[in-house]
C-alpha cells in the first residue's frame, strides 16, 4: 500500500476522527441530544478517519485517483 493521504490531510481526518468519536460515545451515553441509533454510524466513520490518518493510506483515494502527499 503506498502512501496516498499527505500530511495535512492526515491531522485533519484524525481531527475530525476524534470528533466523531466523542459524539459517538456523547450519543451513546446520551450526553449529547440527538437519535442513538446514528452512535454506531460515528463511530464506524471514526475509525476509518483516524485509521486512514493514522495509516496514510486511502482506499477511495486509491479508486478515484488521488494523492495528496505531493500537493503544494
Amino acid at each position: 500500500m503506498e502512501k496516498n493521504v499527505g500530511q495535512t490531510d492526515s491531522l485533519a481526518r484524525i481531527a475530525l476522527g476524534a470528533f466523531a468519536g466523542v459524539i459517538s460515545l456523547g450519543l451513546l451515553g446520551e450526553l449529547v441530544p440527538g437519535p442513538t441509533i446514528l452512535s454506531p454510524v460515528l463511530g464506524v466513520v471514526a475509525l476509518v478517519m483516524v485509521g486512514t490518518g493514522v495509516t496514510g493510506f486511502c482506499g477511495l483515494y486509491s479508486l478515484i485517483g488521488v494523492n495528496t502527499c505531493d500537493v503544494r
